[in-house]
C-alpha cells in the first residue's frame, strides 16, 4: 500500500517532543494512527540516532508476555537508558488490561516523553481525564484531507479528482481495492467493526438494531439542525421505538468514537451559545455512500459536511452561526482567528448566490466572511465577501 507522509500531523508530534506531556494520539478506526506514530519513531531515529527509543506493539506477538500493567511497567524500567532521551511508544495500549496504571506510574517517575495510541473505543476523548491522572494532550487523526486523496493518486483533474474524494472519502485503507464492492466492502467492515462490536461491547448495549437506524438517520441528515427529542419523533415513523434520552445517550456514544461531530449554535448577533438544536457532521463522506449509496443526495449538504471535517482538521473550534432568522453555516475560531463561511454546491444561480452571501453581508464585524462553492474560477470579492472554488480551498 502506498504510503502518505501526513506533515501536519508529524509536525505536531515534532513540536511537542520532549513536553512532559502524555501524547495520546486518536481517531477513528483505520485513520492511520499507528503509522503517525511509525513515521515518527522513524522520524526520532534519524534526527536523534542516540535517544533511546522504547516501542511497543501489542499487535505483535512478541509482546505478549507483558500483556499485564506490573509486567509492562517491568519490561519500560528494564529497557530504561540512563543520562539518555527515553522516549516511551505503546501501539494499540488497550490490549494490556490496567494499561493506564502502568501509564501513570512511569509518567510520575518523569523520565519518559510518552506516546501511545489505541482503539477508539477505549480511548475516548471523554474518557481520558479518568484513564490519567497527569497532564495528557490529544493529538487527533483525521481520515486522509482532499489534499492527502490527491497525493495518494498523483495528478490528475482536479474537479474529477474532487467528485472521487467525495464519493471515496478519506478511509486510505480503501484505496488499493480495484473492484468497487471491494473497497465499499472494506468501508462497510471498519464502520461495522466500530458500531456494532467497540460500541455495544464498551457500552453493553442491547439494540443494535436503534443504533443502526439512529446512524443511518444521521448519514442522511448530515447538516440539518437536529435534536435528540426531533430525531427520536423520526425514527418513531420508521418502527423503531427509541426514547429522546436514548437517542441522546447513542449520540454521544457515536460521536465520542469520532464517528461524527457535533457543532452547536452560537448566535452572532447576541454573542452567546446557544443549547437547543445542533447540527451533526460525519467523519468521512465515503462511509456514507458505502452505506446508503445516493439515497436522497444532496450534494451540496455533502460539500458542508466535507468542510466542517477539514476545519476541525485544521485545529478550528466549530459553530453553526444564527443571525436574526439567517443561518450561517461555520463560524470558524482558532485563537484571535474568526471566519464566517458559506457552502454552496453552485452559486451560478443569483437567486442561489444571494441566498448564501446575504447573511454575511448582515455581520457587522470586520472578520473575513467566505463563500465555498464549486466555481471552478479563481477568487472573486463580491463586496468584501470573498469566493472561492471549493476544490481549491481543500487543497491550500
Amino acid at each position: 500500500m502506498k504510503l502518505i507522509e501526513r506533515r501536519d500531523l508529524l509536525h505536531r508530534l515534532i513540536d511537542l517532543r520532549g513536553t512532559p506531556d502524555i501524547k495520546i494520539i486518536t481517531g477513528i478506526r483505520r485513520s492511520g494512527k499507528s503509522q503517525l506514530m511509525s513515521s515518527f519513531i522513524e522520524h526520532v531515529r534519524t534526527s536523534e540516532p542516540k535517544a533511546n527509543i522504547i516501542a511497543i506493539d501489542f499487535v505483535d506477538l512478541a509482546f505478549e508476555d507483558i500483556k499485564e500493567y506490573h509486567a509492562l511497567n517491568r519490561y519500560v524500567e528494564e529497557h530504561t537508558v540512563a543520562g539518555t532521551e527515553n522516549l516511551l511508544f505503546i501501539d494499540e495500549v488497550q490490549l494490556c488490561p490496567g494499561f493506564e496504571l502502568a501509564v501513570n506510574s512511569l509518567h510520575a517517575k518523569r523520565k519518559y516523553d510518552i506516546y501511545i495510541t489505541g482503539s477508539n473505543a477505549f480511548l475516548l476523548s471523554a474518557d481520558l481525564a479518568t484513564l490519567f491522572t497527569g497532564r495528557f494532550l490529544e493529538i487527533q487523526v483525521f481520515p486522509f484531507s482532499f489534499r492527502e486523496f490527491t497525493a495518494y493518486f498523483g495528478e490528475g483533474d482536479r474537479d474529477d479528482q474532487f467528485d472521487e474524494y467525495v464519493k471515496k472519502g478519506g478511509l486510505a485503507g480503501s484505496y488499493p481495492y480495484k473492484n468497487e464492492r471491494d473497497r465499499v466492502g472494506y468501508i462497510r467492515d471498519v464502520y461495522e467493526t466500530i458500531v456494532n462490536r467497540d460500541l455495544m461491547q464498551k457500552y453493553r448495549l442491547n439494540d443494535s438494531q436503534a443504533m443502526g437506524h439512529l446512524a443511518s438517520y444521521l448519514m442522511d441528515n448530515v447538516s440539518n439542525l437536529s435534536s435528540p427529542s426531533r430525531i427520536s419523533g423520526a425514527l418513531g415513523v420508521s418502527d423503531t421505538s427509541t426514547s429522546h434520552v436514548t437517542v441522546g445517550k447513542y449520540i454521544r456514544y457515536l460521536c465520542s468514537a469520532f464517528v461524527f461531530y457535533d457543532v452547536k449554535r452560537y448566535d452572532i448577533r447576541g454573542k452567546k451559545y446557544l443549547e437547543t438544536s445542533e447540527k451533526y457532521y460525519l467523519c468521512d463522506t465515503g462511509i456514507r455512500f458505502a452505506l446508503l449509496g445516493t439515497r436522497n443526495m444532496d450534494y451540496g449538504r455533502m460539500y458542508e459536511n466535507i468542510v466542517a471535517i477539514e476545519l476541525l482538521r485544521r485545529g478550528y473550534e466549530l459553530y453553526v452561526g444564527k443571525l436574526y432568522e439567517k443561518e450561517v453555516d461555520f463560524v470558524a475560531l482558532r485563537g484571535s482567528e474568526k471566519l464566517y463561511i458559506q457552502v454552496s454546491d453552485d452559486i451560478q444561480n443569483s437567486e442561489t448566490f444571494r441566498r448564501e452571501v446575504d447573511p454575511l453581508l448582515k455581520i457587522s464585524d470586520a472578520y473575513p466572511k467566505i463563500v465555498l462553492a464549486r466555481t471552478r474560477h479563481e477568487e472573486t470579492d463580491y463586496e468584501g465577501v470573498r469566493i472561492i472554488d471549493l476544490p481549491s480551498w481543500l487543497l491550500q
